[in-house]
């Protein structure tokens, strides 16, 4: 069942990819089923710890509300409900440049409810709250749990990479039933919170679409999507560059403006970053903008992020014409369009 599942979910770009299936017979329980699935990198879950508490950046919020709610609304046209949304079942895609939504193990097709128990702790619509405890007792809900779940899910999901913090108390409190919205802009005002000068108010709105507690009036993944918050274009921040891999490397620190000025010393340290570049994968492409943006700054783009990454960790640090080189990653999609941030906070 949840074979066929993948099978139908991976051509969705967002979602994990199914590569094969196979039967592993030594299994200590017997023969048991295996997915294939595709390597991914570092998942939201991770990100918030490295958050420390401090919130993520818009730019990462925006990337990954978008990318997920392309996941849900492909999976809800397709009648299905993910049932397990969290910071842990996010997960980052280097060679793609985009979160991906993986383990479908409660997932369930709409109106034909199979899994009694769905949801985590902490990110549980409450609907299926209620569900859950009225199966406990052996009772059946009169309410039947539809997508709205995953769009309940993603909300707090979207609220915890904002804040920084872990609402599950939070939003088991009397205080939220009674009024969630007041909460939310709490945290918004908060000035513990970083991103509290930004104006986020595209975002508050947008969270607040997918945390009514009455599932009929939450917003679906189509209609999120028209979010004005999308419209905003953020830039990356260099801990978003640091923490999640693209085939794109950036050095920072490594050509005072006399190299950049010096046509032959120039074209020396071209090709000796090359050299040094080409120990850890093919090179598909180098290039030193003289001018801004970008200017001073070198970017390497590899053939996959496999290579950029065994770089990134072996160049951060290195000595080169006597300073100390710091290695980022950088969009890949950017990169391409030639699309330089000048200002990274």
């Amino acid at each position: 069942r949840v074979i066929a599942r993948y099978q139908c979910l991976s051509m969705r770009l967002t979602i994990v990819t199914l590569y094969g299936v196979f039967t592993n017979h030594y299994s200590a329980n017997g023969p048991s089923r295996c997915l294939l699935l595709e390597l991914l990198d570092i998942s939201v879950s991770e990100l918030l710890l490295h958050s420390s508490n401090q919130g993520c950046s818009m730019w990462m919020i925006q990337h990954c509300a978008r990318d997920v709610l392309e996941a849900l609304a492909f999976l809800h046209h397709k009648g299905y409900v993910h049932a397990d949304l969290k910071p842990r079942n996010i997960l980052w895609s280097a060679e793609e440049e985009c979160f991906k939504l993986i383990d479908f193990g409660l997932s369930f097709k709409e109106g034909n409810q199979d899994v009694k128990y769905i949801q985590t702790d902490g990110y549980r619509a409450p609907e299926a709250e209620l569900q859950n405890c009225l199966a406990q007792a052996g009772l059946q809900s009169e309410t039947e749990c539809t997508s709205a779940v995953d769009l309940w899910s993603l909300g707090i999901v979207l609220l915890e990479m904002f804040s920084g913090m872990k609402l599950k108390h939070t939003v088991q409190s009397q205080e939220w039933k009674t009024n969630s919205s007041a909460i939310i802009d709490r945290i918004f005002a908060s000035e513990g919170v970083v991103n509290s000068a930004i104006p986020a108010y595209h975002l508050r709105d947008l969270i607040k679409s997918m945390l009514h507690c009455d599932q009929g009036k939450r917003a679906s993944a189509e209609k999120a999507l028209c979010s004005p918050f999308f419209s905003i274009p953020f830039a990356p921040h260099i801990e978003d560059l640091v923490m999640l891999p693209t085939p794109v490397l950036r050095l920072l620190n490594v050509l005072s403006d006399a190299s950049l000025q010096c046509e032959e010393e120039y074209e020396d340290i071209l090709e000796d970053i090359r050299e040094e570049c080409q120990k850890y994968g093919p090179v598909v492409s180098l290039l030193i903008p003289k001018e801004n943006p970008g200017k001073g700054q070198v970017f390497v783009e590899y053939a996959n992020a496999g290579d950029s990454k065994a770089a990134q960790k072996m160049l951060t640090g290195k000595i080169f014409d006597g300073k100390f080189v710091v290695a980022t990653f950088y969009p890949l999609s950017a990169y391409k369009r030639g699309y330089l941030y000048q200002n990274l906070l």
